[in-house]
């Protein structure tokens, strides 16, 4: 049986104020040896709203068509949401797969 690496995210507010754990999500490491910018859409011509250090790994929350990038892992128009209003190019984070690997975002 295959194990993959998951990741607790954190906490989220239940109706009554407590807290409960949300679900499990799998990470996915970028590039190698480089940082990577995060961007406000699915495009360079977004902002960058911060960078990620070398050796990090990302949630892909949802998946959605945008700008086509070259990058370390290839040439895609796919960008990974890996947080609320950030996206980075699929070409920077090794999914092992050339298509999506989560549902597209909405």
């Amino acid at each position: 049986m295959a194990t993959e690496d998951i990741e607790i995210t954190g906490a989220a507010e239940t109706a009554d104020g407590g807290s409960a754990l949300t679900a499990s999500t799998r990470t996915y490491p970028i590039a190698p040896g480089s940082s990577l910018n995060v961007r406000s859409g699915p495009g360079t011509h977004y902002s960058i709203v911060r960078t990620l250090p070398a050796g990090s790994s990302v949630p892909i929350y949802c998946q959605c068509p945008g700008e086509t990038v070259s990058g370390y892992f290839g040439t895609t128009n796919i960008w990974d949401n890996i947080a609320n209003g950030q996206f980075v190019s699929d070409a920077y984070v090794k999914t092992g797969s050339d298509g999506y690997v989560a549902g597209r975002c909405a």
